[in-house]
């Protein structure tokens, strides 16, 4: 190193000049501590995020806004000095649907639990009452909380037992007339139920004991199917070797005949009612028989050897404790018709 150098250096290093330097660093320093002893620290808590930020400002809601914090209109917030540090703490709003015994209601919220909420809002919850959460759950935005009452009481009362109606033909009658065979009549009955009523509203009755006071009587009317005015009055089927054609066109098969001995009943001799043997309702056409002889189910085409009754299309539908072997029962609507049928020798056309 030469001596010009050595003497630019000692210049440079001189005690003057590094006490210059140290001045500076001093003041820098200072301004520095100032400036930091004026700047406050946060911790902000909103909901289960905790946020530490440093500023200089003062305003808590230009705080949040530096941290990156939005709220809400109706979010709110609280503070409080801390150890060394202020701290924010961020309410935020929740709306709350609470139906109350059937009325309905939107509350506002910052986080409390269910129990508080009804406290605050004068709801209490009585013994008969269901909430749909517990007292202990604590709210969220959005919630739906029903408190219900649910009472379950056993009741007794009265009831009507509406009759049936049954209609059947009567070819004594003009076609499109009814008359009426049996008056109906409304039965009664004593039940005693489980009734569950919530908010006031029934909303379930099961029925578990009842006791029948008056029995109803069925209905009983007679449809009328005798022939329009100018149809011939004594139209007879024509029967080939195995055809039977009908005043109507309609042609009928059958593979064999036999001949058997016939009377007539109706559904008001005693013993008898409307339902037959094989639990259909009695109608024109059904026959009672002695179905080890004619099974059950039969269908026939059956005429008086006399040529004065064409019962026709008929079906083995029932039995009597009198129709035995080749014996069989037509079935006619009314007391009057059977007499006039009485007693006589029938040919039946065993349907295919």
């Amino acid at each position: 190193m030469t001596t010009a150098a050595r003497k630019n250096r000692r210049k440079f290093f001189s005690p003057l000049r590094i006490f210059g330097l140290l001045m500076i660093g001093m003041f820098i320093a200072s301004v520095a501590l100032a400036l930091t002893a004026q700047a406050t620290t946060y911790v902000i808590t909103d909901g289960e995020r905790v946020v530490t930020y440093t500023t200089f400002a003062t305003n808590p809601s230009e705080v949040l806004s530096q941290a990156g914090l939005s709220l809400n209109e109706s979010d709110t917030y609280t503070t409080q000095p801390g150890e060394g540090v202020e701290e924010i703490t961020v309410r935020r709003s929740q709306n709350i649907l609470v139906r109350y015994h059937g009325e309905e209601s939107v509350v506002t919220t910052f986080g409390e639990t269910v129990g508080e909420l009804l406290s605050r809002l004068n709801l209490e919850v009585g013994e008969y009452d269901v909430l749909s959460h517990s007292l202990q759950s604590q709210t969220f935005d959005q919630m739906e909380l029903s408190v219900d009452q649910v009472i379950s009481t056993q009741e007794t009362y009265t009831a009507v037992e509406p009759y049936e109606t049954i209609v059947c033909n009567d070819a004594a009658l003009a076609q499109g007339a009814t008359q009426v065979l049996t008056q109906g009549v409304d039965g009664e009955v004593i039940r005693t139920a489980e009734v569950t009523y919530v908010n006031g509203v029934e909303t379930q009755r099961k029925v578990i004991s009842e006791k029948v006071t008056r029995a109803s009587v069925t209905e009983i009317i007679a449809q009328g199917t005798a022939a329009e005015e100018g149809a011939e009055e004594n139209a007879m089927p024509v029967i080939s070797e195995s055809t039977i054609t009908l005043p109507t066109g309609e042609v009928l098969t059958y593979s064999h005949t036999a001949q058997i001995r016939a009377t007539a009943y109706t559904h008001t001799d005693a013993g008898c009612d409307m339902i037959t043997a094989t639990g259909t309702t009695v109608h024109i056409g059904t026959v009672a028989v002695d179905p080890r002889y004619i099974p059950y189910g039969t269908r026939m085409f059956i005429i008086s050897n006399d040529g004065e009754y064409v019962y026709g299309i008929s079906v083995a539908e029932d039995c009597g404790g009198d129709i035995k072997g080749d014996r069989m029962d037509l079935y006619f609507p009314t007391y009057n018709e059977c007499i006039q049928f009485g007693r006589r020798n029938c040919t039946i056309y065993f349907l295919d």
